[in-house]
């Protein structure tokens, strides 16, 4: 089975360690860590190669830009967490298509409803992702929990809450090898590089020329975009 497979791979970078790059030193409070992408299940008719195949994460102190973007019609989904502006907003593009929906603060963003409810138990494990000492989590759905699922983080790099845009906000540390039920797409992250970076703080505030759009709706929008 493809989950047995999953876990046989998991199980392997746990003994030998996670192969990536870091640039810049530990304890950095600010750059960009890149993720390369894993689908998992059935798309659809649209080939894999046009979704999206990395995510890049833009974090300084505790604001932090969570974006995935394709070649295909420059579609991507992004979420932006300002708490400084009170700004905790989901956008989508694709083609000349652009909206967004503001979180309130504490809400969880447009696309996780499937990972409502997920159980998260931290392990004694540890590994080393890009460098960093990583510490291990096993996360379990309600309605299967028999399915154990990892996800490894490190303390290593100084942002505060910094999953506040993601369904693992109790995580208290940066996630370096993880997964998402993105609307009814299975994606596995892995992190790449880690990069020392100066990030301007106009990154983070709310973009233009999106319009806003409904919970529902922005829902809507990023399940086509992954089943396209």
């Amino acid at each position: 089975m493809r989950f047995s497979y999953v876990l046989f791979i998991a199980v392997i970078f746990a003994i030998t360690g996670f192969s990536c790059k870091e640039k810049g030193g530990k304890h950095i409070n600010q750059g960009e860590i890149h993720y390369n992408i894993d689908y998992i299940g059935n798309f659809g008719p649209m080939p894999k190669e046009v979704l999206p195949r990395n995510l890049i994460v833009s974090f300084k102190n505790n604001k932090i830009i969570f974006e995935m973007i394709s070649s295909f019609g420059n579609s991507g989904i992004l979420n932006l967490s300002n708490p400084e502006k009170g700004i905790f907003d989901t956008y989508f593009s694709l083609f000349t298509l652009k909206y967004f929906y503001p979180v309130q603060a504490g809400d969880q963003f447009p696309g996780f409803e499937a990972m409502k409810g997920i159980m998260i138990k931290k392990t004694a494990r540890t590994s080393v992702i890009c460098g960093f000492n990583c510490k291990n989590a096993e996360v379990r759905f309600p309605g299967d929990r028999n399915k154990v699922y990892e996800i490894w983080y490190t303390n290593e790099i100084n942002v505060k809450n910094p999953n506040t845009a993601t369904p693992f906000s109790q995580i208290d540390g940066v996630l370096m090898s993880f997964f998402f039920y993105l609307g009814p797409a299975e994606l596995h992250f892995e992190a790449e590089t880690v990069y020392k970076k100066e990030i301007p703080d106009g990154a983070f505030e709310r973009r233009e020329k999106f319009i806003q759009v409904s919970r529902e709706e922005i829902d809507k929008f990023i399940n086509k975009m992954i089943s396209l």
